[in-house]
Order: structure tokens, then sequence, then C-alpha cells
């Protein structure tokens, strides 16, 4: 279970982090990753990581989809360490994650956050 100081829950948030943040992904799943900025309207550093889940119901039927949820959520409730503070995450699984392992979905989550990460800090690059 992820604690309750750590969930997403206003859709504003959830927003914010898909629409500004960075973006990595995979087969299984996307993650969004917002940074905190202080200079930005995004939440502090001293604030906890929140996460938020998007399972729609192109995963499946509603016990498919609890079910990825769940595994979503033990996945990232054991790294919740590795977000940085402030951050705000957003974890959208993909049709494809109904048919993935645990092992799987872990693989995709932890190669997803690290690239978020890597892409919210690094310099944006100007498209010509």
């Amino acid at each position: 279970m992820l604690p309750a100081r750590h969930r997403m829950r206003h859709s504003g948030d959830f927003a914010r982090t898909i629409r500004s943040g960075s973006r990595a992904g995979g087969h299984h799943l996307v993650v969004h990753l917002l940074l905190a900025d202080p200079e930005r309207d995004v939440p502090t550093p001293a604030e906890p990581a929140r996460v938020g889940f998007v399972v729609s119901k192109a995963v499946g039927n509603a016990v498919r989809r609890n079910l990825v949820k769940r595994r979503l959520r033990a996945i990232v409730s054991d790294r919740l360490g590795e977000l940085p503070d402030g951050a705000l995450a957003v974890v959208r699984a993909l049709p494809a994650s109904a048919g993935a392992s645990h092992a799987e979905l872990l693989t995709a989550v932890d190669r997803s956050i690290d690239v978020a990460i890597q892409r919210q800090r690094s310099p944006r690059r100007v498209r010509a």
C-alpha cells in the first residue's frame, strides 16, 4: 500500500504532471515525472514525493485493472526513496501491462523512473 502522504489526489496535480513533466515509458507503462522547482508553480522540495496511477479500461475488465494497479502500487511504494523530495509522478498503465508479470512491471517501472529523472534534470533542448 502506498502511504497516504505519497498519494496524488488532485486532478490538477495529475494534469500538471502529465502536461509539464518529462515522460518515459515502454511497452507496459509510461511514467510522467515533474520535479520540484521553487521558481515555477510546482511543489517545493520540502514536500514528499507523490505518485498517482492511471489504469484505463483499455487494460481490461475491473478485475484485471485492479490487479495491475495493486502490482504497480506495490512496486512504486518500494521505490519511493528513489524519487526526489517534492516530485510528482504519474504511472500510466498501457494495455500490454494486463498480461505482464510482476517482474516485467518491476523492470519497466525502474527503467522508466530512471529515464524520466534523467530527462527532467537535463537541460531542455530547443527544437528548430
